[in-house]
């Protein structure tokens, strides 16, 4: 028999024998209906995942992971209040069942197996994914809960607490409510845990309120790997700055004391606390998995003799709330009304066609109070001296700093965080003077991991603020790229656009720095962002452009939902010249705080019919360059900034190219830039003539040779001589 069986029928002949495990006596806490209700919660998870199981062997359900032995945190859903946001582990179905329960919900069984049947009505995800998760249950889905939701359940604790002072707009998260955070033994080992449990003491023992629960569901194993014995509680327990609870949430009646104790210290003293919940694994890890071809076939029927439910049966019977037949009468009945429901899945909708897969990719816009923009007296007070300088030309790094004053003056959420972006200003000065203007709740200086600055926004996010986390070179986004990639670009697609979570990353971006850095400040790759499906990624080349395309973003956050990019080419920050030095021509005037460039508008200088240059960042400061070397020798290009690098400003590009030849000058490498998607959209359009400029597939040098392996004005004007002399025009 396989395992699923062998449990049920244990069940049921235990339960009639009266032979259960050792537990506590009920708990005076949990009334005889609270105790029955969570039982039926328990039940109907098990029933649940019996059926998936069949569903799939039936071809109408598809991959599963489920919660059989984790039926204890069904008394976390009851400990919790139904507005604490909830990010759940994957072996979570009991809690939201409780919680719909406690809710006065119905219809939980209909929407799980909905989900697993990927039906198009599901209505978690739409059909795209089995997830656990409810908008009116604030229980965001999760898609792999490998670790990965731990740095945003950190964050939006974090928002609870700024919300108190500077409540958003659009916030959803009670004042006094808390976060729990679930997560299974195994994925504790990950760096991505390990980091945000390290930010939530660091957080703090600086006296930040942060009110998170850590769960940690410590069955021993992790698909086939089990964990050392007490490695859980060696390794957190005398974390600083993170209070430890345990319980055995194998039996709800001795689990119920230390769960409500965890959720009411968080509650009352606003920090983090850490629940280790002791349960066991049943079935195996999901799906087809043999648990008895990698474990002792006595540890596993070791583990069924722990079954959670017959914990609550015993407790239940002992305390007089229910007979034996009484449990056993819940229990099939639950399962046979669960397989009555699933046969409707047999024919149930379901995605089709891309269209439809897609159409949640892209959150809906929602609708923002309008501004007028702080008063002129506002703006006079916060920019103070600056003010006197906005009628004079000015570099980059200044004008996004301008950019930055003004967005914070217009809309109180927005929030700014990063290593260093408070009294330092960042590495190249971009955010001075804001810390002192606006203060440390609304610019953060955070420990130095990036994984934890981008949690950090996508916590805020969900509490109705607009973040706008830095990360400090390009290179550095690497160490956190999942929080994009599993997270934040995901949100709205797995959730049919319930949920997003707002933001503009400004990152430090590109390379030709002459004197610092090498390949881990100077990173000339943006592939990993490119391919992210819904996120907008924007490159500025000159100080209004920066200007202007930052209110974009934040507007697209804003209203529009969106997770925005900001690549700012470190090496355009102090730029002032263009032609020769102490030309000052690189240098550009504050553009007025109501101006902005949406989003696929491109920037087109010089009206030449020899040839268009399309490019972007540093690749346009050089192309100008060129473009003036090429005048002085008869040939007229007109360049073309893209300025939007996804989704790429295709029809934009078109128009400005009209029938003219093309180079494509792409500061990043020859293997994964945008010259290829480029080129192809040429290739696709029909036109005649192009060629590319790229970097090579080279990391960047320190030193002199700094460039050596990037596009410059020489080879700009060397490819197009070669293209012109190719197609006689030169």
């Amino acid at each position: 028999m396989d395992r699923v069986t062998i449990v049920h029928d244990n069940f049921l002949r235990r339960v009639t024998a009266q032979d259960f495990p050792a537990g506590h006596s009920a708990s005076n806490a949990l009334t005889d209906d609270d105790a029955l209700s969570l039982f039926k919660s328990q039940v109907l998870a098990r029933a649940l995942d019996i059926e998936s199981r069949a569903m799939q062997k039936r071809g109408q359900g598809f991959y599963t992971i489920g919660s059989s032995g984790h039926e204890g945190m069904a008394v976390l859903g009851h400990a919790l209040r139904v507005d604490d946001i909830a990010f759940l582990h994957y072996r979570d179905a009991a809690f939201q069942i409780a919680r719909a329960q406690k809710a006065g919900q119905r219809g939980m069984m209909s929407d799980m197996l909905l989900s697993f049947a990927c039906a198009a009505s599901d209505p978690t995800s739409g059909g795209r994914h089995k997830v656990l998760g409810s908008r009116s249950l604030m229980i965001p889905p999760q898609t792999s809960t490998i670790a990965s939701h731990l740095p945003k359940a950190v964050g939006t604790a974090h928002g609870i607490g700024l919300a108190r002072r500077n409540r958003p707009e659009h916030a959803v998260l009670a004042r006094d409510g808390i976060v729990m955070c679930s997560f299974g033994d195994a994925s504790l080992n990950h760096s991505t845990a390990q980091g945000a449990i390290n930010a939530a003491g660091w957080t703090c023992v600086q006296g930040v309120p942060l009110p998170l629960l850590f769960v940690c569901e410590d069955n021993g194993i992790g698909i086939s790997t089990k964990t050392p014995t007490g490695w859980v509680k060696a390794s957190v327990s005398a974390r600083p700055g993170l209070r430890y609870f345990e319980a055995d949430g194998r039996d709800m009646f001795a689990a119920e004391s230390a769960v409500q104790a965890a959720v009411d210290w968080v509650r009352l003293h606003r920090k983090p606390a850490f629940l280790h919940l002791h349960t066991v694994r049943l079935y195996g890890h999901a799906g087809p998995d043999v648990v008895t071809s990698y474990l002792p076939k006595t540890e596993v029927e070791a583990d069924e003799a722990q079954d959670p439910l017959l914990y609550s049966a015993r407790g239940l019977i002992a305390s007089g709330a229910a007979s034996p037949s009484d449990i056993l009468g819940i229990y099939t009945d639950t399962l046979k009304d669960v397989a009555e429901a699933a046969k409707e899945m047999a024919e149930i909708p379901r995605l089709q066609d891309a269209k439809s897969v897609m159409a949640s990719l892209i959150p809906p816009k929602r609708i923002c109070a309008s501004s007028n923009g702080p008063s002129a007296a506002d703006r006079a007070q916060v920019f103070g001296a600056d003010m006197g300088q906005m009628d004079q030309p000015q570099p980059m790094s200044r004008l996004i700093n301008w950019a930055l004053h003004d967005l914070m003056l217009a809309c109180p959420e927005t929030l700014l965080m990063g290593e260093d972006v408070g009294r330092k200003g960042g590495n190249y000065g971009v955010t001075q003077k804001l810390h002192a203007r606006f203060g440390p709740a609304r610019v953060i200086d955070t420990l130095l991991d990036e994984t934890s600055i981008l949690g950090l926004a996508i916590g805020l996010g969900h509490n109705g603020f607009v973040p706008m986390p830095e990360i400090q070179f390009l290179a550095y986004l690497h160490n956190a790229e999942d929080q994009l990639r599993g997270e934040a670009a995901t949100l709205p697609f797995f959730s049919n656009g319930q949920w997003s979570n707002p933001m503009v990353i400004r990152i430090s971006a590109l390379g030709y720095q002459k004197g610092f850095g090498g390949h881990f400040h100077n990173d000339n790759s943006i592939a990993v962002l490119r391919d992210l499906p819904g996120v907008i990624i924007a490159c500025p080349s000159d100080g209004a452009d920066a200007a202007c395309m930052l209110r974009e973003a934040h507007r697209l956050a804003r209203e529009e939902q969106r997770v925005v990019v900001f690549l700012e080419p470190i090496a355009l920050y102090p730029m002032r010249d263009l032609a020769e030095t102490g030309d000052g021509a690189w240098m550009r005037l504050y553009p007025e705080p109501d101006q902005r460039i949406a989003l696929g508008e491109v920037g087109v200088h010089g009206a030449g019919n020899d040839l268009a240059i399309v490019t972007y960042g540093n690749g346009h400061h050089i192309s100008r360059q060129a473009q003036i070397e090429l005048a002085a020798a008869g040939v007229k290009a007109r360049v073309i900034d893209l300025r939007w690098l996804a989704p790429l400003p295709e029809e934009a590009m078109m128009v400005a190219i009209g029938d003219r030849p093309v180079l494509v000058v792409d500061e990043c490498r020859r293997t994964g830039g945008q010259a290829e998607a480029l080129i192809s959209i040429l290739a696709e359009r029909g036109v005649a003539k192009f060629d590319r400029l790229t970097a090579e597939d080279s990391f960047i040098a320190t030193g002199p040779a700094y460039g050596a392996t990037l596009p410059s004005r020489a080879g700009v004007v060397a490819a197009v001589h070669k293209m012109l002399a190719q197609t006689g025009r030169s």
